[in-house]
């Protein structure tokens, strides 16, 4: 929407669309719903509270899965009265409730329970959802690094430490450096299981068991919540979800998006360089004064929305494990933006998957870089002159080639004048260059394939 106050719903609408379903008002009030009526069957037919005919539950299932946006305004009208959202859930329920002549049992809707109950479990399932959706979008950037990995992993690359050059690589086995480290917090986010509760206003069951002290209400919220719902039941609460899964979560994205904004920046480094190009879209522009621009902006709004992201998800997975006391409604609205933490993060990873749709390798510009800088074979040099016991191997290599450009010749006429090296070995040496100076790097990306 041209007039929507943030960029998740108005520029970036289309890249959000699956978590708006997930994580909007609409998406909150159709899953207290759903929690409302999964309670209300549950007491009703497995704990047997009053007598309901069980073939009743298809009506009392079709309350959520005919639910519409248009419901939705009409649970907001409600609340505009009540000032009060979950109450409001509970008002519309009882008036459906009417219409399908099941006006005996509303009054068993929100039987005990505190606003947090269907809360907590309501966004436990969002989140179980939302990290699905992430998760999915992890596996395909990692998959798309992967194959960049496999097509370049035989391609010598000179490194930068420091930015400076450094021992070469290839570039294949600088993707899968990504490729592993999101894979192993991909594994985290998949699993770690989201826990809800259901146990009261104070998290102790106590108007259950004034009712009912014949039940065992330990145990009826465990298969509530594990049968009913698909998630992990806690015990131990306030009257609010003490929200580890969450912070879980929130954490590995956290770590997720720092990964994804490193590749980012490398991405961003190389196009500089001149080691990947650009594809050209026609009818694109790249700078509004200089024609000749292909700026790498899929990668810089990747890092931008992944940094927001960060900002967030850290407030998130801090401030929702606090609450004063018993309870404070502080985490209410806190919560409310959990939707837009998982959207600047699934912004930043499709951001990322396009910058990388978009390059091709120049491995020209990559070889003339290794073919220039011929002192990148001090290190092998020096680390072999001190097997065979040369004198002051890394001083004597320091004075040949630090802050001097040198060429193959030097470094050939250097090798000549060792004196314990043996000549097989010299050989070796001469025939090296910093193509060949790539260690195991292709046999590190064979492996990571081999073990994932």
């Amino acid at each position: 929407m041209i007039d929507a106050l943030t960029a998740l719903d108005g520029r970036y609408a289309r890249l959000t669309t699956d978590l708006a379903q997930v994580f909007s008002e609409y998406g909150l009030i159709r899953h207290r719903i759903f929690v409302e009526i999964e309670w209300l069957k549950f007491i009703l037919t497995d704990l047997n509270l009053a007598d309901f005919d069980a073939e009743h539950c298809e009506k009392l299932d079709a309350i959520v899965s005919s639910f519409t946006v248009d419901d939705a305004q009409k649970v907001k009208d409600i609340e505009s009265r009540t000032n009060h959202d979950v109450k409001a859930v509970e008002y519309f329920i009882k008036d459906q409730l009417d219409g399908l002549g099941l006006s005996k049992i509303k009054e068993w809707v929100h039987f005990a329970c505190t606003s947090d109950d269907i809360n907590n479990t309501s966004y436990a399932l969002m989140l179980k959802k939302g990290k699905e959706i992430v998760s999915d979008l992890l596996n395909r950037l990692i998959q798309d690094i992967e194959e960049k990995a496999l097509a370049y992993k035989s391609i010598p690359m000179m490194s930068r430490t420091h930015g400076q050059p450094a021992t070469p690589t290839t570039v294949g086995k600088e993707f899968v450096n990504f490729a592993w480290r999101l894979l192993e917090e991909m594994k985290i986010i998949d699993q770690t299981q989201v826990q809800a509760k259901m146990n009261g206003a104070t998290g102790n069951f106590n108007a259950h068991h004034f009712v009912y002290s014949e039940i065992d209400w330990i145990n009826a919220s465990k298969r509530f919540i594990a049968t009913n719902l698909n998630l992990t039941p806690i015990l131990f609460t306030t009257q609010v979800n003490p929200n580890h899964s969450v912070s879980f979560v929130m954490h590995s994205l956290i770590r997720a998006a720092a990964i994804v904004i490193d590749m980012d920046r490398d991405m961003w480094g190389y196009i500089s360089l001149g080691y990947f190009k650009q594809k050209i879209k026609a009818h694109e522009t790249g700078s509004s004064t200089m024609p000749h621009k292909v700026n790498p902006i899929d990668f810089e709004n990747s890092e931008g929305n992944m940094g927001l992201g960060i900002s967030m998800m850290e407030h998130l997975s801090v401030k929702l494990q606090k609450s004063r006391f018993q309870r404070d409604l502080s985490d209410s609205t806190v919560l409310r933006s959990l939707g837009s933490a998982f959207g600047y993060f699934s912004i930043g990873v499709k951001s990322a998957l396009k910058g990388l749709s978009k390059i091709d390798l120049n491995e020209s510009r990559i070889q003339e870089d290794l073919d220039q800088n011929q002192a990148l074979l001090a290190e092998p040099f020096q680390t072999a002159m001190r097997v065979f016991d040369e004198e002051n191997p890394y001083e004597r290599l320091k004075d040949l080639t630090r802050g001097q450009k040198i060429q193959k010749e030097d470094l050939s006429k250097f090798v000549d004048g060792l004196d314990k090296v043996p000549n097989d070995f010299k050989i070796r040496m001469q025939a090296l260059t910093p193509q060949t100076y790539i260690g195991l790097a292709q046999q590190l990306v064979d492996t990571y394939f081999k073990t994932k």
